[in-house]
């Protein structure tokens, strides 16, 4: 099989829609247990060797976790004390996947409530009335989860050659796609708010300070592609004029750089343009916005050997 599998939108969007929702389910368990951590970083998945986890969450006096299995085609729970339940990926509304994942909570003995309202989502239906969404093709779910693999392993290469403020790797369920961002280290100017499905609070303490940020996406319906994606917050005057690798362009509609997933595929060397294309945008945003690029920027890493100081 291609380390790049073939992800065309057409052929698996009602099972994206579905798996979307699904994410979203367990991540607002995540929200509703974990104290706010900046920029909304406690409430993301992580890509995980057999598909997507959420990392320990606290649960009064004893931790709780999911992973997402995209082998075995499972959700996976289980808690400190030693308790474990799992519910099974197959085909099933959102309203059944609700209603077993609160089962099983119960069943580890976790008692937790939830906003049922999903995020960044057009005309949502509260899950434990959507019985509308309810596709899962496992071979496209798994070919979903191997793309992220590959994305994750070079997105985490690309965050070694920053000293800077930088997040982790997520997986943001509300947006249903994987993201590393970098920080320049000053406040950036209020932002507007007005994104859809998600409260303003959120948005504005999200981009409390300048970011360039970059990440995979596997499209929707208003923009039915996967692609690699890169903005800046805010945008500084002339970044998107900035040059980009070939297949890369600004997307006008989107306010974003993109790097199509199929370009990439096709490429000869897909790693070594994926990492220019994070590179070409994070430069445009660093120069066009005068980052403190001396002092935040470092050779990538390395396995086994510690960054040398200059």
């Amino acid at each position: 099989m291609s380390l790049w599998p073939e992800l065309p939108y057409a052929g698996w969007h009602e099972t994206a829609a579905t798996l979307q929702l699904w994410t979203q389910i367990v991540g607002k368990v995540r929200l509703a247990l974990t104290p706010w951590l900046n920029h909304s970083w406690h409430v993301p998945l992580y890509v995980t060797a057999r598909g997507l986890g959420s990392s320990p969450i606290p649960a009064g006096t004893e931790l709780l976790e999911f992973e997402f299995d995209m082998i075995d085609h499972r959700l996976a729970g289980r808690t400190s004390t030693g308790a474990g339940a799992a519910v099974a990926l197959e085909p099933q509304s959102v309203a059944d996947f609700y209603a077993r994942v609160m089962a099983m909570l119960a069943e580890l003995g976790v008692d937790v409530a939830i906003d049922t309202r999903p995020s960044e989502i057009a005309a949502p239906i509260r899950f434990e009335n959507d019985t509308i969404h309810a596709a899962y093709d496992r071979d496209a779910a798994h070919r979903f989860w191997r793309v992220l693999v590959q994305a994750d392993r070079v997105l985490k290469l690309f965050r070694t050659g920053f000293i800077g403020k930088a997040s982790p790797v997520h997986f943001f369920w509300g947006s249903f796609d994987l993201a590393v961002t970098r920080f320049s280290g000053r406040r950036a100017p209020m932002h507007p708010g007005g994104v859809p499905g998600l409260p303003d609070p959120v948005t504005r303490e999200a981009y409390s300070h300048e970011v360039s940020s970059a990440g995979f996406w596997p499209g929707n319906d208003a923009f039915p592609q996967a692609a690699f994606y890169a903005y800046a917050y805010p945008e500084p005057d002339g970044f998107r004029d900035a040059p980009m690798p070939p297949g890369a362009r600004f997307e006008t509609a989107l306010g974003e750089f993109v790097l199509p997933y199929e370009t990439l595929r096709e490429a000869p060397d897909p790693d070594t343009l994926l990492l220019d294309f994070l590179q070409a945008t994070y430069e445009a945003a660093a120069i066009a916005g005068r980052w403190d690029r001396t002092n935040l920027e470092c050779a990538r890493g390395v396995p086994g050997r510690p960054r040398p100081l200059s």
